[in-house]
């Protein structure tokens, strides 16, 4: 039987670490060659396997836990917003902290949870309501072009993820940034950077997506703005600092997760890509639950990314139904199920910052089980 081996050509800087579950390591100058256990013969079917076991659980699974959840924790972020702008419009201090903490985690839980479950149609499953719940929370709540998010997001990240050149996740990457300006600073600026560049990737779209674009990007931001003014009677220069306080809230857990979960993992070539579910197990992480980004962020994004790299069509609440289901098979059948700790991959990406960051990554390949 024929082994299973990863290898790695360096381009330079590091070789991927953490890559296989049971293995024996051969250091031989700048590259590593990973000589993992054998393979099963039936390693073509794995992921028809797991799909069968998952679709069962889903099949099984309400509509409350389908989708029922999911909707009801954004439409209760729909539904805190009154308060919010009233308690914005208090002259007492605590009053006024408590507006901005409901305006600030209600806007992370539309902006962030509700675009991507909308980008990956899983809030609906009628095409007609997708299409809307796209463009309603992208576009609308997320001041981000529909069209782009979902090419970027589903049609690249998803399809290609960690390929290098394609879904690598180097769009997330600011090489000329110092660490800690980039960590813990840089994103900040992110509520006035997404505007900017969702207007920018309008650009080639059809006339009316572009119209409609603007339109729903305008709209979303002019609402908020209007309603701060009248409802909560704040000047002009207070109502944008709110804005801005608000939509930065959670800008620094963004993009810390955004990649912690892929850059430092395997990265593979386009010309020589493993199968789906190894493409997946490799080069996807898990962080652990965490109650306040689990309901902000989504189960999706946070302890269940992994889940979601598989089966992307599944709402935040079914991914953490069939985790036990997936980390359970995926151990049995000798694969990665990688998961670290939040505060642990901060740690590595600020002590290892060049490497992970700004240097070329070096490329994965899995031989034996394409």
């Amino acid at each position: 039987m024929q082994n299973n081996s990863v290898k790695s050509r360096d381009t330079g800087k590091r070789v991927s670490r953490g890559c296989r579950g049971h293995r024996d390591s051969v250091r031989d100058g700048d590259a590593e060659h990973v000589i993992a256990k054998p393979a099963d013969t039936e390693r073509e079917t794995l992921m028809m396997e797991l799909t069968r076991l998952v679709q069962k659980s889903v099949r099984e699974s309400s509509w409350w836990e389908r989708r029922g959840l999911d909707c009801t924790v954004l439409t209760a972020a729909f539904l805190s917003l009154p308060a919010g702008f009233l308690l914005l419009g208090s002259s007492e201090p605590l009053y006024f902290l408590l507006g901005l903490m409901i305006m600030g985690v209600a806007h992370a839980i539309i902006t962030i949870k509700g675009t991507h479950l909308a980008s990956h149609g899983a809030l609906s499953e009628s095409s007609a309501w997708t299409d809307f719940w796209a463009v309603f929370f992208i576009e609308v709540c997320g001041s981000f072009s529909a069209r782009a998010g979902v090419q970027a997001h589903v049609k690249m990240h998803h399809a290609h993820t960690n390929v290098i050149g394609l879904g690598d996740s180097s769009t997330w990457k600011i090489p000329f940034l110092p660490r800690s300006v980039y960590l813990f600073i840089a994103p900040l600026a992110v509520p006035i950077i997404t505007p900017v560049v969702g207007m920018g990737q309008l650009k080639g779209q059809s006339p009316f997506q572009m119209a409609r674009g603007v339109f729903c990007i305008c709209l979303g931001f002019f609402s908020q703005y209007y309603l701060l003014r009248c409802v909560s009677g704040l000047s002009c220069g207070s109502t944008l600092a709110v804005m801005l306080l608000c939509r930065a809230m959670f800008s620094l857990p963004y993009i810390h997760v955004n990649i912690f979960q892929h850059i430092g993992l395997p990265m593979f070539s386009s010309g020589c890509r493993p199968k789906r579910i190894h493409q997946m197990t490799h080069g996807v992480l898990n962080l652990p639950r965490n109650p306040l980004l689990d309901w902000t962020f989504g189960h999706s994004l946070i302890n269940c990314h992994v889940e979601h790299h598989l089966f992307p069509y599944l709402s935040d609440n079914m991914c953490l139904k069939v985790k036990p289901i997936v980390s359970q098979y995926l151990k049995e059948k000798k694969l990665p199920y990688q998961e670290d700790g939040y505060f642990s991959r901060l740690s590595m990406f600020f002590h290892e910052y060049q490497e992970l960051m700004v240097f070329a990554p070096p490329i994965t390949e899995l031989v034996g089980v394409q």
